[in-house]
């Protein structure tokens, strides 16, 4: 169900213009848009039996795209109320309110003990990555479904892994980790138990902690294309296992110290960002973030990213730009359909590899070194020139550097990286220290690149939590 209004403080035609609704029947309806002492007041009758509220806005009535503005409560939200809090800076010519029916955030539907790691086996691993740790427990790995919303607001539920250290006899911290980017479903940490990301979450469980791994919304078991860098989703979705996490501790009568570290590389240091502010706007009496270490994340997607792409400069993994077009064309639907803003031979060759099967040296192979070049002209020349192209707009609803954060928070970027400019975490850096925040920028192996750096990153961040440790 949707109902829509103009807001009131714009253009006198506009503000002259009846509230009206799109809905079919009964539903909710708005019944008044003013303007309030800290932005614009939205309020609305609700619509039938318990069913949630998304709000969103678009600058104009048929060019811009329909966006989920943050508010003061996490979407879906069940009060009948909003405040754009934004909309003096961003002003807003109409709003919609969609109804969702209400789901059960972060339950356990199900949960697997899959196997159990001695602790042996992750010493003798280690020493053969080179890495001087000692294990102190064995691991039992674990693997939920739990339900979370999609980026419409929409029930899916979703894979991953919580992963225990055996026989911890005191309490232990809690730690949660965002993998870089996956484009096959079955390299899901639930599913690949042979890949880093999966290594990740053993050895921060084999040294007491418990880890848990979220696979991401269309990927492992869940269902529908991957959201590939839309902030909302990867933060709830991580909010979600947590709270499945919790769950399953409490039944496994292991006691969590209410520690909580939040790391993530590539993507998901992006993922981690956009975890670590969902938490600290909306959860703090849920989840109190003892340490956040992003890594290598592209958190200025519509400045430096944007900016990159569009370069001359031959991108070591062109596939990336292709499933981020595949990806906010499945949330926002900024074009009629992914074939239609590609250049042949791209609009037939490209779509059916995004198909969660094939992999990233296949979209390689099939790409251009400069991706842009994959679009039709007449796009290209429209996104690089209209501020407002909505492929602009989806970008720019997914930046993660417009935002403060309030725990201890680092950022490890390797100067030589080809596939994510540091310079998204020199520009993240800069706007976190500008607004108060306590952050600092490391890089843990001068020059190297990309892969290179993942392994040192990742010791670095967990070199730091151990010290922060109880």
């Amino acid at each position: 169900m949707i109902s829509l209004a103009p807001a009131p403080f714009l253009r006198s035609a506009i503000a002259l213009l009846a509230t009206f609704s799109l809905v079919a029947g009964e539903g909710v309806r708005i019944d008044s848009v003013r303007p309030g002492p800290n932005g614009v007041v939205l309020e609305w009758f609700p619509g039938a039996g318990d069913d949630r509220y998304l709000v969103q806005r678009r600058a104009t009535w048929g060019e811009d795209l329909w966006l989920t503005p943050r508010g003061a409560t996490p979407w879906p939200q069940t009060a009948t109320s909003w405040v754009d809090t934004q909309a003096r800076q961003d002003p807003a010519a109409f709003y919609r309110v969609v109804s969702v029916p209400p789901l059960p955030r972060g339950q356990i539907v199900s949960s697997v003990p899959t196997q159990r790691i001695p602790k042996g086996d992750v010493q003798a691993l280690l020493a053969l990555m080179g890495v001087p740790m000692v294990p102190g427990f064995d691991v039992q790995v674990v693997k939920v479904i739990y339900p979370t919303p999609d980026a419409h607001g929409l029930r899916n539920d979703a894979s991953g892994l919580i992963l225990l250290p055996v026989g911890a006899s005191n309490s232990v911290p809690m730690m949660t980790y965002q993998h870089g980017t996956l484009i096959q479903k079955s390299d899901a940490p639930s599913v690949s138990t042979t890949s880093l990301e999966f290594l990740v979450g053993v050895v921060f469980a084999s040294t007491g902690y418990i880890a848990v791994l979220p696979d991401y919304l269309g990927l492992g078991d869940s269902a529908g294309f991957h959201p590939y860098h839309h902030a909302a989703s990867e933060a709830t979705a991580a909010v979600d296992i947590l709270r499945a996490a919790r769950e399953y501790c409490v039944e496994a009568q292991i006691t969590w110290n209410r520690q909580l570290f939040v790391c993530g590389y590539s993507q998901g240091g992006h993922a981690a960002a956009a975890l670590q502010r969902e938490l600290e706007e909306y959860h703090e009496d849920e989840f109190t973030i003892t340490a956040s270490a992003l890594m290598a994340g592209a958190y200025d997607l519509s400045g430096v990213t944007a900016n990159d792409l569009l370069s001359d400069r031959p991108q070591p993994n062109p596939y990336y730009f292709a499933y981020l077009l595949a990806a906010y064309q499945e949330v926002y639907r900024y074009a009629p359909g992914l074939a239609e803003i590609l250049s042949a031979p791209y609009d037939t060759t490209l779509p059916p590899l995004l198909d969660g099967k094939t992999g990233s040296s296949a979209i390689n192979a099939a790409m251009p070194a400069q991706p842009w070049r994959t679009l039709k002209p007449e796009v290209l020349a429209a996104f690089k020139t209209n501020p407002r192209h909505p492929l602009r707009l989806a970008l720019a609803d997914n930046d993660l550097i417009h935002w403060t954060p309030r725990a201890p928070t680092r950022l490890y970027h390797c100067s030589g990286d080809l596939d994510v400019p540091p310079l998204n975490s020199r520009v993240a850096r800069d706007q976190f220290v500008a607004r108060g925040a306590n952050v600092d920028l490391i890089d843990p192996q001068p020059g190297a690149n990309h892969g290179d750096c993942a392994l040192p990153a990742l010791l670095a961040a967990k070199q730091w939590f151990d010290s922060l440790k109880q």
